[in-house]
């Protein structure tokens, strides 16, 4: 683990959604790694996914790693919706939970280009990349400001969502919530009044996206990761990532995720051929929320893409590094993004 860096917050002021909504006093929180170089040309920016945070990145950054502090500038910034950025759980009243507005990845993008211009002057990132849902957010920049990203690498993501991953979202992560009498269209005195909806979404979570070997008789990886039992695995794994969190944001979050489209409801092909960095596509085996020929199509529709398939346990989990091959996969991965 890299040092600890605090969380800062860049003030976005009146801040317009897609939507046309002004979101007053909005906040950005990020926090950053290593020294920005004299030419400004070291900056990487690496976008959270969907339940996270910034701080869950700091898993990759560490001297003699591929996200070595001593050589880059990195960029963790938080999803609008994640809690710590302008958040239904921290907005003041009356935008504050079940009120709070939608927000949507092309407003993520905007502002984390607000910050990175306007807060460090960077003409042009090294590298933007992310997982999953940051995947999202790499595309829609990859897209948007195509002369300001010279190198872009999806990770387990795509474009925009799948059928398949918009029927997840709304199964796994919306309806478990909007279920539990608690929810109260939003309004909730306290988000762990939600625990059944939570605790629900947890356990379809623990279902859908680890790869079917993770229980297999004989395989059964969770033992091999510290699990004295399959459900000691959904406990202290799955409830304790999801328990925490705040209802009101995991529900922004997945509603910005269902909505994700590079080319805003056009031509999604003709969106990604705009794209002019140096494109990385990278799938995992045994990914069930993105497939490995689902991204390889996405690949073959991008000019200069490159993409390959990594044979790893954790399918969409790898990035999570719990096993050591894992851990090994995703230093390959970034080795190879930043050199190639």
């Amino acid at each position: 683990m890299p040092e600890q860096t605090q969380t800062e917050i860049f003030d976005l002021g009146d801040f317009q959604l897609s939507t046309g909504f002004i979101l007053s006093n909005a906040k950005l929180a990020y926090k950053t790694h290593g020294k920005l170089n004299a030419a400004k040309d070291n900056a990487i920016l690496f976008p959270h996914f969907l339940g996270g945070a910034p701080e869950a990145l700091e898993i990759y950054i560490g001297e003699d790693r591929p996200l070595d502090p001593r050589k880059y500038f990195i960029i963790l910034p938080g999803l609008l919706g994640n809690g710590v950025s302008s958040s239904p759980s921290n907005t003041a009243a009356p935008f504050d939970r079940g009120a709070f507005p939608q927000t949507y990845i092309a407003d993520d993008v905007i502002a984390q280009h607000r910050l990175v211009t306007e807060k460090f002057g960077i003409d042009e990132l090294y590298l933007v990349l992310g997982w999953s849902v940051g995947a999202l957010q790499t595309y829609e920049w990859a897209v948007r400001f195509p002369h300001m990203v010279k190198r872009a690498a999806s990770i387990a993501g795509a474009p925009k969502p799948s059928p398949w991953t918009l029927l997840w979202l709304r199964t796994a992560i919306e309806e478990p919530i909007l279920a539990d009498p608690a929810w109260n269209n939003g309004f909730y005195t306290d988000p762990q009044a939600v625990q059944a909806g939570l605790r629900r979404q947890a356990h379809v979570m623990a279902l859908t996206l680890p790869p079917l070997g993770f229980y297999r008789e004989g395989e059964e990886v969770w033992r091999t990761i510290g699990f004295a039992s399959m459900d000691d695995f959904v406990s202290r794994f799955w409830e304790a990532f999801m328990l925490p969190q705040d209802p009101n944001n995991l529900i922004n979050q997945s509603r910005k995720t269902r909505a994700a489209d590079p080319s805003a409801g056009g031509d999604l092909s003709a969106a990604l051929s705009r794209i002019k960095a140096q494109m990385f596509v990278v799938a995992f085996t045994g990914d069930r929320m993105f497939p490995p020929e689902e991204c390889q199509r996405d690949a073959e529709r991008i000019p200069n893409a490159k993409y390959w398939e990594v044979n790893s346990i954790g399918g969409h989990l790898t990035t999570f590094s719990l096993t050591e091959q894992d851990r090994q996969a995703m230093d390959d991965v970034l080795r190879q993004v930043l050199t190639a």
